[in-house]
């Protein structure tokens, strides 16, 4: 626990921001908690990193390492793109911010079923959660974006969302002093451009990772941090009767495939057609990516569209019957996992129960006081828990 404390600790000490309103602003030299410096870069540490990864499918072992992170940016960027990530000056009013939707307290979702918009407007689908997004290969819940940087195009410049521009966006950070600084210091004295604010946010967006649960703690060795319920949960999910391992693949806990299961929409709500509204293909109708389950606890409601307030309605959704769900009329390609597992009550409670062990924010970022705009930032309350 010492090891894990002390990067934790350099990690608050090194971000520290200055209060005074004309004090000079600097970027931390020091990598995030969990990761070290190598070659001028920040790389994860972790007990997962000596295992080999599952590239695809697979119910994945104790053992199974994740998949390839997106690493090796210099602390610089990471800082940078914290404050980026909390400032509202990136959106066209200055009045949201990328944690408007993705707040820490809420596992870095927003706690709803649908977004609220720019005008207070719901949108169709819930915020997924950010915790471990560097190691995922396609964003977005239809799949759409294949980076980081592709997908945070959509939010800046959707006229739903942030509403930005890009020319906009780059004028008000460059004609902003402490940007300018900042973006010096991360770029060696390049001039700021798009391109590095892209960077940045990607930077601090890989740098969650979330790897300390109790589960983790017991998949490496540590067996008496789970109780005896929460490990008959965990042979549950990875059983061939609830198959829940096979599409949330340890210890990812997402195998990062498309996956039409049939969920209900909102009441009233018509069919989301998910992946083949992309793609065109009708296999594909109803599909979405299959979202980690890491931090799942903190992030209700759940599925696409928030449909499920708790995880306990969650669970038995799955033991309902394969496409009890599925409006009449539509004939989805349902995933052949979806099926009738015909799970009991005391079963399905020990699921949650077993989902609530891989809950873990030992490495939340440091929560800016302030933004280099000198705007409020936007949604830095941490949940303890």
């Amino acid at each position: 626990m010492q090891r894990r404390l002390r990067p934790l600790l350099l990690w608050v000490i090194g971000m520290a921001l200055p209060l005074a309103a004309d004090a000079e602003w600097r970027l931390s030299d020091i990598c995030p908690a969990g990761f070290h410096s190598r070659d001028g870069g920040c790389y994860l540490q972790s007990f997962y990193s000596g295992y080999a990864s599952l590239q695809e499918s697979g119910v994945g072992g104790l053992k199974t390492g994740m998949p390839p992170l997106r690493e090796g940016f210099t602390a610089q960027q990471i800082d940078l793109g914290r404050l980026l990530f909390f400032d509202p000056l990136l959106s066209v009013d200055g009045d949201m911010a990328c944690s408007s939707c993705h707040q820490p307290a809420r596992g870095f979702t927003d706690g709803l079923a649908g977004s609220v918009g720019r005008h207070g407007e719901a949108m169709h689908r819930s915020a997924p959660t950010l915790w471990n997004v560097g190691f995922l290969r396609e964003l977005f819940w239809d799949a759409r974006a294949k980076s980081l940087e592709e997908q945070m195009k959509g939010p800046l410049f959707s006229q739903e969302e942030m509403a930005n521009t890009p020319a906009q966006l780059l004028k008000s950070l460059q004609d902003n002093a402490n940007y300018e600084e900042l973006f010096k210091q991360a770029f060696n004295d390049e001039p700021l451009s798009l391109g590095q604010v892209y960077t940045a946010l990607a930077a601090f967006q890989s740098s969650l990772v979330s790897l300390g649960s109790r589960y983790d703690l017991y998949a490496n060795g540590f067996h008496e941090v789970l109780t005896q319920p929460e490990i008959e949960g965990m042979n549950v999910f990875r059983s061939f009767v609830a198959r829940c391992a096979e599409c949330h693949t340890p210890p990812a806990f997402t195998n990062q495939q498309i996956a039409v299961i049939g969920t209900p929409e909102p009441e009233g709500a018509a069919l989301d057609p998910g992946v083949q509204a992309i793609t065109g293909d009708a296999s594909q109708r109803g599909g979405f990516r299959v979202p980690t389950l890491r931090n799942i606890e903190l992030t209700a409601p759940y599925m696409h569209s928030g449909r499920f307030k708790t995880l306990r309605e969650t669970v038995a959704f799955y033991t309902g019957g394969r496409g009890h769900a599925v409006p009449k009329g539509e004939h989805l390609s349902l995933h052949w996992h979806i099926w009738e597992p015909d799970l009991t009550d005391h079963e399905l409670d020990l699921l949650v129960a077993f989902l609530k062990t891989l809950t873990d924010q030992s490495f939340m970022p440091v929560l800016p006081a302030k933004v280099p705009s000198g705007l409020t930032p936007v949604a830095t309350q941490i949940l303890t828990h």
